[in-house]
């Protein structure tokens, strides 16, 4: 699916990352990996998830099946860091800042509404996910480290962008655009108020 240029001016998070967190993260490298790991993980089974709600939407089983196997790829090449560092994968945590999405959600109302929602849900996460990635290829210690979150930053660019391609698939162009900025000014709200921690990838 090609983005269009139009999509590339839409998106864009309102409020960086704390520089704290980096540093955070950087002492909790265990903690950041387990959580790392679960993260891709949901990301797949998100879209599973997704895949059999819509089976009828040809456009979306298509995007969306090459990116099970790709979330879950990653899910082991961060298993397989944490094997290599002789550190354990540590139990899933409950993850503040999705749950706060989920929040926002409509779960009411129109089929479409709810199905838009869940898209620029999954946007969301995805574009905070790369904007993190981007920190820890930048601000980490290790060198090794830095080039890992550097391969899994570009992974997720093109991530966000195609749930928003999805969404402009189905719905009015327009339609998408009005409630994105409505999710990007409700996601400034959720990452002025959440606690700065470093074992958590959101």
């Amino acid at each position: 699916m090609e983005l269009s240029q139009d999509t590339k001016n839409i998106l864009g998070l309102q409020l960086p990352t704390d520089p704290r967190w980096v540093d955070l993260a950087g002492i909790s490298l265990e903690a950041i990996l387990t959580d790392h790991a679960y993260c891709e993980q949901k990301a797949a089974t998100t879209c599973i998830s997704l895949i059999q709600r819509y089976a009828e939407r040809e456009e979306l089983v298509k995007a969306l099946a090459p990116i099970v196997t790709e979330e879950w790829g990653h899910f082991r090449l961060v298993l397989q860091e944490l094997h290599k560092r002789k550190l354990k994968l540590g139990r899933q945590r409950k993850d503040e800042y999705v749950n706060k999405l989920i929040e926002f959600q409509r779960k009411g109302g129109a089929v479409e509404d709810r199905f838009l929602d869940q898209l620029l849900t999954m946007a969301l996460i995805e574009a905070r996910s790369c904007e993190r990635f981007k920190r820890l290829s930048e601000g980490l210690n290790d060198e090794y480290l830095r080039n890992f979150y550097r391969r899994f930053m570009e992974s997720e660019a093109g991530h966000y962008t195609l749930f928003i391609e999805l969404a402009e698939t189905y719905l009015p162009k327009e339609t998408v655009r009005l409630r994105w900025a409505e999710w990007l000014n409700y996601e400034t709200g959720i990452m002025k108020d959440i606690e700065v921690r470093g074992d958590r990838i959101h």
